[in-house]
This record gives structure tokens, C-alpha cells and sequence, in this order.
């Protein structure tokens, strides 16, 4: 009984990576339909601050698809068109769906720029992924970046949910889940699946030790949403605090990186005119970082 559904689970999983045909209309059809569900997800207010909100936020998701979409390819140069077709069609659709509900309105492709870089990695990274399903010591090499990458979001997203339940306890399962299926899936043998597994969290574990306790780096829209030019300088009070300016003009971005919470003021000069703004990193009751950025007069 117990080999018969062994038998079955393997049967199932080898149908759901390579037994199914991905036509480029059904490739068209899986991008449109996994952007509108990122932007329900985006949109709909039951969903703010959940683990289905960082479906348009995270990659977790997103390498699901992807995994599901190159293992059902016949060559690797299937793999890598289809692969990037999908992102190029479904990122900037969230995007497109979400713009009549948002206050930045069409502002909101600013934030499409660094997907779009993600879009353009995915063909070579594709090319490269579609040999996991030779199930053999290379294809474990292949699949240890995305194996680590999923074992740390899972790792985080459970402290996380411990800390404040239920809070991503369904991105923590979620991470593993994939850890366990892809183990199942693209490697044969025990000692494949052994070092498959302890190598990535062996990893999570050492960058824990290494990494600072506190990471924040994030991109912000000004609140008074100056256009700014190429000739904007940034100054901060807390030398230890970077704000840099991300993107000039009607869109314009700053990015804020910094290992600490703290409050602390920036200017920035464009020519004649000066802006200056109160800077505060902090911690909300729910443990999440937050950057909060006011203009001062």
C-alpha cells in the first residue's frame, strides 16, 4: 500500500513537471491569469500585510511558476523564450490592473523598472534552470541558489509567525513545501536529497551569524513628489544612514539603506531649490520595519 502510493505521488509529480505541453497560448493565458490574481492580492484590502500580498512584492511565487513552467518545456531554448515571455507579459500587467485603484495612478511603473531587469535575467537564467530536469549532480548545483533562497524566506517567514501568528505562517509552509517538492521531483538518489537539503539551510545558518541584525533597504516616493533632475544632491544628518536618488522626473524615487532605527533629517538641492524631509526607520507592532519619510518646512 505504502509503495503504491509512493508510486502514485511520483507518478503525479513527473505528470506536473514534464508531462504537461505548454503551448504559447497557454503560456499567454497562465501570465495574464497569475497577474490578475497578484493584483487582487494587491488590491484588496482583506489581503494587506499578508503572505498573499507579497505575491506582487517577493519572488517565492513567482519561482513557482517559473519551476513549473521550464520543467514543462522540451529544450532549454523553449524554456528560456516561454520563461521570459511569461514575465514579460504577467509583471507589467499587475502593475497595469492595480493602476485604477491606486492614489499614485500611473506613477506606479516606476516600481516596474527592477522587475523588468528580473524579466530580461530570465532567459539566461531559464536557458540554464531547464537542466534540473536531468535529475542528476549537476542539476542539484543548478537548483541550490533556489533551494537556499526558498529555505531562508521559509526560515524568516516562520520566526516571524511565531513572533506574531498567523502573521506569513502561509509564506513559511509555502517556502518549504517547495524545498521538499523540488527535492522530490528533480533529484534521484538519498544522498542527493540529503545534501540538497542541509546544504541551503547549513547556508541560512551561517548568513544569520554574518549578516547585520538589521537590514533595511527600500524605495520611497517623496510625500510633496518633487520632479527632480540629474542635478539633485542628497545630504544626510545621520552619516550613517544612505539616501540615494533612484530616479529623476515625474517619477522620482529615493532609495534608503541603513543597519539601525533611527531618526534623522536629508536635504536635497536641485539647482535653486532645496527640500528637506524628517527620516524615521522604526519597528511596528507587528515587528515589521517601516520607513516613514516627512517634509519639513
Amino acid at each position: 500500500m505504502e509503495k503504491s502510493e509512493k508510486g502514485f505521488l511520483k507518478r503525479l509529480a513527473d505528470k506536473l513537471y514534464g508531462g504537461l505541453s505548454m503551448s504559447w497560448p497557454a503560456v499567454i493565458l497562465f501570465a495574464v491569469a497569475t497577474a490578475v490574481l497578484t493584483a487582487v492580492f494587491l488590491v484588496v484590502p482583506v489581503f494587506q500585510d499578508t503572505s498573499f500580498e507579497r505575491m506582487g512584492v517577493t519572488f517565492e511565487a513567482w519561482i513557482f511558476f517559473a519551476v513549473f513552467l521550464m520543467a514543462n518545456c522540451k529544450t532549454p531554448l523553449e524554456s528560456a523564450c516561454k520563461t521570459f515571455v511569461f514575465f514579460l507579459i504577467s509583471q507589467p500587467l499587475i502593475y497595469l490592473f492595480q493602476v485604477p485603484f491606486s492614489y499614485m495612478g500611473w506613477g506606479l511603473f516606476g516600481y516596474y523598472r527592477y522587475w523588468f531587469i528580473w524579466t530580461l535575467f530570465t532567459f539566461p537564467m531559464a536557458f540554464v534552470g531547464w537542466y534540473i530536469k536531468k535529475k542528476n549532480w549537476f542539476s542539484l548545483l543548478i537548483l541550490l541558489p533556489v533551494l537556499f533562497l526558498l529555505s531562508s524566506d521559509s526560515f524568516h517567514s516562520f520566526r516571524e509567525a511565531f513572533a506574531h501568528f498567523p502573521h506569513l505562517i502561509v509564506t513559511a509552509v509555502f517556502c518549504l513545501a517547495q524545498v521538499l517538492l523540488y527535492l522530490f521531483v528533480f533529484t534521484e538518489n538519498a544522498w542527493q536529497k540529503l545534501i540538497g537539503l542541509i546544504v541551503p539551510l547549513f547556508a541560512v545558518v551561517i548568513l544569520l551569524h554574518v549578516q547585520p541584525q538589521i537590514e533595511i533597504n527600500g524605495m520611497n516616493f517623496l510625500p510633496d513628489n518633487p520632479i527632480l533632475t540629474e542635478n539633485a544632491t542628497v545630504a544626510v544628518e545621520d552619516k550613517e544612514i544612505i539616501v540615494a536618488i533612484e530616479s529623476f522626473g515625474e517619477d522620482s524615487m529615493i532609495r534608503i539603506q541603513a543597519k539601525k532605527y533611527c531618526s534623522t533629517e536629508f536635504e536635497i538641492k536641485d539647482g535653486e531649490n532645496k527640500y528637506r524631509y524628517t527620516l524615521d526607520i522604526y519597528t511596528d507592532d507587528k515587528g515589521h520595519s517601516q520607513i516613514q519619510i516627512t517634509p519639513k518646512k
